[in-house]
């Protein structure tokens, strides 16, 4: 499943520097993307921090976005832009420990606790991989991303996105 684009209409106003129409983006793609972040960076002030400024950042570049694009894949390069950038910025710097309890399960609905035990060694797995395969993975799985907006968002071809997934 797909997230949804944003009605042209809002977005053309967003693009003209109406706030109004920017805060309805923003309500409808701040979860996915900071769930996205979070899971990224493994710290959750952080990834307020980032996803305010991958906002910042989409809205000064939204006078220069093509309308004939996906918003969505447009929003997610520039996500992983601001997160490549953290990333290799904390590779500089000396690395302080990741509390994985820190990091929110997606669904906590009264799970038995054998499934809590199970989501728990996923995210464990998942925290693992390689930059190129968490990216590919959390779009899918966190975002809702198809293969191909996965593809279009990391600048990757459809065949190299379902290589790092599958």
């Amino acid at each position: 499943m797909s997230l949804p684009q944003p009605d042209h209409g809002v977005l053309r106003k967003a693009q003209r520097g109406d706030e109004r129409a920017f805060s309805i983006i923003v309500r409808a793609y701040q979860i996915p993307v900071y769930n996205y972040v979070l899971r990224m960076v493994g710290d959750r002030t952080l990834a307020e921090d980032l996803t305010q400024e991958v906002f910042l950042r989409v809205f000064q570049g939204l006078p220069r976005f093509s309308l004939r694009s996906k918003f969505t894949t447009w929003l997610f390069q520039v996500t992983k832009n601001r997160v490549l950038d953290e990333l290799r910025a904390t590779e500089r710097r000396p690395r302080a420990v990741v509390d994985l309890d820190d990091i929110p399960p997606l669904e906590v609905v009264d799970a038995p606790f054998e499934r809590l035990e199970a989501i728990d060694a996923v995210w464990r797995a998942v925290e693992r991989l390689s930059v190129d395969l968490k990216m590919a993975l959390l779009l899918r799985d966190v975002v809702g991303l198809s293969y191909s907006e996965i593809a279009d968002s990391l600048e990757v071809t459809l065949s190299t996105v379902k290589w790092r997934i599958w």
